[in-house]
């Protein structure tokens, strides 16, 4: 099916949202060339949200301008995904460290989440489960009472929740990474702080062993 976008919503982000999708799935490869007359027209927007969301992938690391001959794809190397998720583990066990000190109400919301992703994976729904994931673990960072490092992080949220839409697809049965959520969760909750980062630092390092899978298998 073709991607589109919603009118009445920020254009720029869903432009972004849609090219970065290619390129985690590997659908837009390094040295493929897009230019900004072909983005625009395939999604009926104005050259103005096509540059906003070039500006977001070049900083991401994504694509590369090189006036004025184009964007140009840099894809997503085995190096990229090392850097991505070393810079996330800092980040979170940061975050997380910071958060633990949050009280019981404040978590309750991160708590609906764990279960709202036992529930996807009784079902199957790969979909609800990714949301449910990134959002889970997008509340170390509100948690963690650091405007800066939240900042941070909601640069390359959309980065890593494409790369969760990936991996999350190597799971036929999702029941162990909802076990594995909610054994951080528990655990973060006991106040235990070596035990959580023991087991935050595992939780990405697997996460990062299957995107690595991933890009072994294209």
């Amino acid at each position: 099916m073709r991607d589109s976008v919603r009118r009445g919503a920020a254009l720029g982000e869903q432009v972004a949202d849609i090219i970065r999708r290619r390129i985690v799935h590997g659908e837009l490869v390094q040295g493929d060339r897009l230019t900004e007359e072909g983005v625009a027209e395939e999604f009926g927007v104005s050259r103005g949200p096509v540059r906003d969301a070039v500006s977001q992938l070049v900083y991401e690391g994504l694509v590369e301008l090189r006036r004025p001959r184009g964007i140009y794809i840099k894809g997503l190397s085995g190096e990229d995904i090392e850097q991505l998720y070393s810079l996330r583990t800092a980040l979170e066990q940061l975050a997380v460290a910071r958060a633990m000190g949050a009280g019981d109400e404040s978590w309750k919301p991160a708590e609906e989440l764990v279960e709202r992703m036992a529930l996807a994976a009784e079902s199957g729904d790969h979909g609800a489960f990714y949301r449910a994931d990134v959002a889970f673990h997008s509340m170390f960072y509100e948690l963690a009472d650091h405007p800066r490092l939240l900042a941070t992080w909601r640069q390359y949220e959309p980065t890593f929740t494409a790369l969760l839409d990936v991996t999350i697809n190597h799971d036929e049965d999702l029941h162990e990474s909802a076990q594995s959520h909610r054994a951080l969760y528990e655990l973060i909750r006991s106040g235990d702080a070596d035990a959580v980062a023991r087991e935050l630092d595992d939780h990405l390092r697997r996460a990062e062993e299957r995107m690595h899978l991933e890009l072994d298998a294209r």
